[in-house]
């Protein structure tokens, strides 16, 4: 982040780049008063469940220091967008709380901007924030909906239900080392390919709403999936296992990394923001079907039983993951 300061005041910077694509969603159904005052006032829809997540990237540990001000106000957006997917909740609204070393005007329109394009995708309404000064850092509130009693939570799942994951897992972690020391013997095409899905991660959002009501339990996977998983295992009080051959590689993670490598960044790497299920054998037909009308694919990785704890194997026999997922104070 160029540290050039534009001489722009605290409210001139709210007005000129973030109410104004606010403004553009103020009609949305729900948003009483927007920016500008105290607080906002909204209204969730008759017979929902308000539902509300708030994540904070840290310069330096969330992303590399220099990346793009575009990529950080999408990311910013997109992991709380993931955690709406995840409890298959329509997202609404959302507060931003950013904290800069100066007011760089190029900064801010590309962070804005980056905002702005993933908020208008998803129909979400910027209703509030602060900025302040001081190391880079942004925390975002996200606010959606869920009929009552609809979301999808973790401790819903049952012994017999298959685990599935959607898209591909790793690409992230893979993009995320290659952004901070790219390999010189690698496709390069692949690489960018890798960094592209850390800076620009995709929030599974549709696939959320669709698996409503035909998933048991369900969560993001964004601190890797050995670090994940056990937490929905332990919540639905079963036994989770793993068959490590079918984690779903994209063909760029094939290319650029080895097959043990490639592998343990589909375990443990995280930041990749799909979406991990729970499904009965008889309901995941209609999951797999509604994940293919998104021109997504969905992989069983393994099965719930009864027990505790968690087990992985690699062509039947015990495997043990050299990842342990990621823990800001582990």
């Amino acid at each position: 982040m160029n540290t050039r300061d534009s001489g722009l005041g605290e409210f001139d910077l709210i007005s000129r780049y973030f109410r104004h694509g606010a403004a553009q969603h103020d009609a949305q159904q729900g948003v009483v008063l927007g920016i500008g005052d105290d607080a906002a006032l909204l209204r969730p829809p008759e017979g929902s469940d308000l539902v509300v997540a708030v994540d904070t990237l840290v310069a330096g540990r969330h992303f590399p220091l220099g990346t793009g001000a575009h990529s950080v106000g999408h990311r910013a957006l997109a992991v709380n967008l993931s955690d709406m997917a995840a409890m298959g909740a329509m997202p609404a609204w959302a507060t931003l709380a950013l904290t800069m070393p100066s007011a760089d005007a190029a900064w801010l329109q590309g962070f804005s901007d980056g905002w702005f394009d993933l908020a208008r995708a998803h129909g979400v309404t910027l209703v509030g924030g602060d900025t302040t000064r001081g190391p880079l850092t942004v925390s975002v509130q996200i606010l959606g909906s869920v009929p009552r009693g609809a979301a999808l939570r973790r401790d819903g799942a049952k012994a017999g239900d298959v685990l599935a994951v959607s898209g591909t897992l790793g690409d992230s972690g893979a993009g995320l080392r290659f952004a901070t020391s790219a390999p010189h013997d690698v496709d390069r095409g692949a690489v960018d390919a890798l960094i592209r899905r850390f800076d620009y991660p995709t929030p599974r959002v549709q696939l959320g709403l669709a698996a409503r009501h035909i998933a048991s339990a369900a969560m993001d996977i964004s601190d890797g999936l050995v670090g994940d998983l056990p937490k929905l295992a332990a919540a639905s009080g079963l036994h989770a296992h793993v068959q490590v051959e079918r984690l779903p590689l994209s063909t760029a993670l094939r290319a650029a990394a080895s097959e043990t490598q490639a592998r343990e960044w589909a375990l443990g790497a995280g930041d990749d923001y799909e979406l991990l299920l729970a499904a009965s054998p008889a309901m995941y037909p209609k999951l797999e079907a509604a994940a293919r009308r998104l021109d997504l694919t969905l992989t069983i990785i393994g099965e719930l039983s009864s027990g505790s704890d968690v087990s992985w194997s690699l062509h039947g026999a015990a495997y043990a993951p050299a990842a342990s997922g990621y823990d800001h104070f582990g």
